[in-house]
């Protein structure tokens, strides 16, 4: 029994800590697909995650914080277009930048707001639960004139509290970024401009429309990992909260081949040792507590290097990646 608990907690913590990259992923996905580098990702939910628990707290519930932080992460994604398609500049660069300013940003204005040292309140109060954090999603009296019986089942709750309702978001997302880019037009001509972009523009259409769509998209998936993570797995901005876990989605990105379903396999493996690192790092009793806990810390990264030591050799980027496209003179 205590090994079915013990399993039963890892794919509890590993369902927890997988959406936030799931999201990031197939935003690198999009990006990367469409031949942007996208080192900004970790920078995107950085923002978004301010954004959400700032908009959440002011106005009252976290939908609105999600949909704020969508668009400031598009905003994010435009200022990383700017640079890299209209003005050609270099794409690790411009990510990097991207990433400084959302740290500065976020703590500088989150002190300014709540003087807590860039910490934004608690969403649910001192001690949050789930029903605090279906608050921080809907008012609460619009769940209770649509379920006046809701608070009082634990099951009905968690499937529509914000942290079940993403946590499948994200599973549907892995299916959607697939038939956008695999099933549709737009997909196939978005693929072309990470491949071929003179194929694109000798057929009449902008690279650069189609460059600046998938650093859109990536931005508003980018916005709603943020949000999950600050709305619905803490319920609070803290600075730095995102924890290199972009950087750690665009490594499922290389993990997966730039494919959506191999990536969200990177994503969950990444979950997974969060989920044990979690687990682990507070083991009271037996051999675990000789091992240092910087270990159980180190364990997600560790494998990073493993996994790509092992698979950037043979994984082929698209083509066109990191390449401004200059349009030929007629």
């Amino acid at each position: 029994m205590d090994f079915l608990e013990l399993l039963l907690s890892l794919a509890q913590s590993t369902l927890r800590f997988t959406p936030i990259l799931i999201f990031a992923a197939m935003a690198g996905v999009f990006s990367e697909r469409a031949g942007i580098v996208d080192i900004g990702l970790e920078g995107k939910l950085l923002i978004g995650a301010f954004v959400s628990a700032t908009v959440a707290h002011y106005v009252g519930f976290g939908l609105a914080g999600m949909l704020a932080a969508m668009g400031a992460c598009i905003v994010f994604g435009w200022l990383h277009g700017l640079a890299t398609i209209t003005f050609r500049g270099d794409h690790v660069i411009s990510g990097l930048a991207i990433n400084f300013l959302a740290v500065g940003l976020t703590k500088t204005i989150g002190h300014a707001l709540f003087a807590k040292g860039g910490d934004t309140p608690n969403l649910g109060g001192p001690d949050s639960t789930g029903w605090e954090r279906l608050q921080a999603l809907i008012p609460k009296q619009v769940w209770l004139d649509i379920a006046p019986g809701l608070s009082e089942n634990p099951l009905l709750l968690s499937i529509v509290s914000i942290h079940g309702w993403l946590i499948i978001l994200a599973f549907v997302t892995v299916f959607g970024t697939w038939w956008v880019l695999m099933q549709t037009r737009f997909g196939l001509r978005l693929r072309f401009v990470g491949e071929e972009p003179q194929a694109i523009d000798t057929a009449g259409a902008s690279v650069t429309a189609y460059r600046f769509a998938a650093v859109t998209i990536a931005g508003a998936l980018c916005g709603i990992g943020g949000a999950y993570l600050s709305t619905s797995n803490i319920a609070s901005f803290t600075p730095g909260m995102s924890a290199d876990m972009g950087y750690l989605a665009l490594a499922a990105v290389i993990f997966g081949k730039w494919r959506p379903f191999q990536a969200m396999l990177g994503c969950l493996l990444f979950g997974f040792l969060f989920a044990v690192k979690d687990r682990l790092d507070g083991a009271s009793q037996g051999i675990l507590t000789q091992i240092p806990s910087q270990f159980f810390e180190a364990l997600p990264y560790i494998l990073v290097v493993v996994v790509l030591a092992g698979f950037v050799g043979t994984a082929r980027a698209p083509k066109a990646v990191g390449r401004p496209y200059v349009k030929e003179r007629e």
